[in-house]
């Protein structure tokens, strides 16, 4: 295990929402108003639920931060011992990942999502989450059609594997871009399609050190965990991936870490997942089907596992993870960290020059990691100083507008 428990110090400053024209303070004063407006919009509450959210629309941005009242839900206490250092600045002035996810929390407990009644366990996203898989159709097929394809060759004795797993990862961190926290389902979002687009539109490619890394362990991968990012688009390209390192054996069991409960609007929780493979097991495509049929026979043999923890709702960074989060992933082989608010969280969200090394921001991780991330916030990390000068005269707002990505990877 690395023994690390910090990024490099000094540390650099949180991001937050006080700078007027940042997309942090975008964020706050725009998109919470517009994501709480969407979902009155598509669901149809009680009175009660409604007034809660309402209210929480009237706080933001200027009111101080309020303690979570949700007296059933089994974080709320945890919750509000995070809360105290903020409890007297509002929701532009304290770090801005801290202040999304209690955003999300906070409407958790308005639509008394832990409260025993109607809304209990409800999901506010939910139709937004099914459009965006509804209209994944096409990628859908196009992953079912490339599996069926490459599955049969084994990765550790074909070169032609070798670049199967380079393809997928490439495709997978694209699927970030279906980021309904972002751009709602009926909204046009960046998309990079064409395999050329994907890969010029690259800030960092390391996906040839990751599939060295697994393809020269051999036996030796017993697990890869998946820290999951959206519902949807996202999803089955995790799914159709976790397939892959199975069927050819790169590794032995995957585990997936998904959400508790609902948040930033596309997140996928463990019955997500599951609603996922009703939805490819009911495709037209037989390929298709027989992806989700092998993901199934997985989870039945018990070498895909779902996992949720409260750790992945909280406003921890992952150097601050609990012992027992800890423990686990040291345990993997390998952690793959999907999308922008976990690499936010690797990062402890800080103003780091976009040259300052992955390495050294994220050495505490306890085992090998794999991040694949869509650009959707001001931080940038692994870059050369040439690189960055040609993005702020060619694409100013590159580095939250969901046109570019990045596949790092690190091993202590």
């Amino acid at each position: 295990m690395n023994n690390n428990r910090t990024p490099i110090t000094p540390l650099p400053e949180p991001m937050n929402g006080s700078e007027s024209g940042s997309f942090a303070h975008l964020a706050v004063t725009k998109r919470f108003i517009k994501i709480l407006q969407k979902i009155l919009a598509d669901n149809d509450f009680p009175p009660i639920v409604r007034q809660n959210l309402e209210k929480l629309n009237n706080e933001i941005p200027f009111a101080s931060l309020k303690e979570i009242h949700d007296p059933m839900a089994p974080d709320v206490e945890e919750w509000n011992q995070h809360l105290l250092p903020y409890l007297k600045k509002n929701w532009l002035e304290i770090p801005w990942f801290i202040v999304e996810m209690y955003f999300y929390r906070r409407i958790i407990a308005a639509i008394n999502f832990y409260q025993s009644g109607d809304m209990y366990g409800y999901d506010p996203f939910i139709k937004e989450k099914q459009q965006a898989l509804a209209s994944a159709t096409e990628s859908i097929n196009y992953l079912g059609d490339l599996l069926k394809g490459i599955i049969p060759s084994s990765v550790k004795d074909s070169d032609r594997g070798l670049s199967d797993l380079h393809q997928l990862l490439v495709l997978n961190v694209w699927g970030n871009q279906a980021d309904l926290s972002m751009w709602s389902a009926s909204e046009n979002r960046p998309d990079h399609q064409d395999t050329a687009d994907q890969r010029s539109h690259l800030l960092v490619d390391d996906s040839d050190q990751v599939v060295a890394y697994l393809a020269n362990n051999g036996d030796q991968v017993r697990r890869v965990d998946f820290i999951l990012d959206n519902y949807g688009p996202e999803l089955v390209q995790d799914i159709g991936l976790a397939d892959f390192l199975l069927s050819t054996g790169l590794a032995a069991t995957v585990r997936f870490h998904a959400k508790p409960y609902p948040t930033y609007v596309s997140d996928a929780m463990i019955k997500d997942i599951h609603a996922t493979l009703d939805h490819l097991d009911g495709s037209p495509r037989n390929s298709v089907r027989e992806m989700s049929a092998r993901i199934q026979d997985y989870l039945r043999e018990n070498r895909l596992e779902l996992k949720d923890d409260f750790f992945w709702t909280s406003p921890l960074y992952f150097w601050e993870m609990p012992d027992g989060i800890r423990q686990e992933l040291s345990e993997s082989d390998l952690v793959v960290s999907k999308g922008d608010a976990n690499y936010r969280r690797l990062s402890g969200d800080l103003d780091w020059p976009p040259t300052t090394p992955f390495q050294d921001v994220v050495r505490y991780f306890p085992t090998a990691l794999l991040a694949l991330r869509v650009l959707k916030a001001e931080l940038a990390l692994g870059l050369t100083s040439n690189q960055v000068q040609d993005l702020d005269i060619q694409d100013p707002d590159w580095r939250f507008n969901g046109n570019w990505a990045v596949i790092q990877f690190f091993k202590s």
